[in-house]
């Protein structure tokens, strides 16, 4: 794993030139658009920490613990730093294990092709910044169209909320970016099948037998 500061700093780093709100903010759909109020902290549980946690997963392992909207990065040694999340709302929630394969700073939006026909509304590219849906960081999870992000909608951490990605603060995605790498080990852990629904299983890496693919996500 990487540090390159310490555990509980929180900087974050604008993209180069900053970014101005958008003049037509007011018109973008409520899941995407970004909170303009007067930031809150986060409730005391979804705040970073370290605690103890126990797992046979090796230290540099991400667990997304979906039913209690946690995300551990394991340390080894008992420990980990947890970070609250917002995971799948009802009928997008998915485990299995990944891979991070690919991570980007302040990174642009495309709505997938199975969200637009779902949410036709929804704009077709958005470029990356504050406003953004994906926030400060994002961490492509195998060849799949899940991400581990940030959020222009902090209020959503501890939520069920999303079309199947991980989000946390821009802070706290900042803070896990650089601490871990590409190849690190992601395990999401099943979550509360709803009613009448059962959970999206994605295939471990290395790939396992083909399986139907789990719904699409954008953010």
């Amino acid at each position: 794993m990487r540090c390159r500061r310490s555990e509980w700093e929180p900087l974050i780093s604008r993209p180069a030139g900053g970014i101005n709100p958008p003049p037509n903010m007011a018109a973008f759909p409520p899941e995407v658009r970004p909170e303009t109020e007067a930031k809150k902290e986060l409730p005391p549980q979804f705040r970073r920490t370290l605690v103890d946690y126990r797992t046979t997963e090796p230290a540099g392992t991400i667990i997304v613990d979906t039913p209690n909207t946690y995300l551990y990065l394991v340390l080894g040694g008992g420990k980990a730093v947890r970070y609250g999340v917002g995971v799948g709302r009802e009928g997008f929630t998915w485990s299995g294990a990944q891979q991070i394969t690919r991570m980007l700073q302040w990174p642009d939006w495309t709505p997938p092709e199975e969200m637009i026909v779902r949410q036709p509304y929804l704009p077709r590219f958005m470029a990356g910044g504050e406003t953004n849906p994906l926030g400060a960081r994002a961490l492509y999870l195998g060849n799949t169209v899940y991400r581990i992000h940030g959020t222009n909608q902090p209020s959503t951490i501890g939520t069920f909320v999303s079309s199947g990605c991980i989000r946390l603060t821009n802070e706290d995605v900042m803070d896990l970016y650089g601490r871990v790498r590409v190849g690190t080990r992601v395990v999401v852990l099943p979550g509360r099948a709803p009613a009448g629904e059962g959970l999206a299983s994605i295939p471990a890496m290395p790939p396992a037998p083909p399986q139907s693919r789990p719904p699409a996500m954008g953010h």
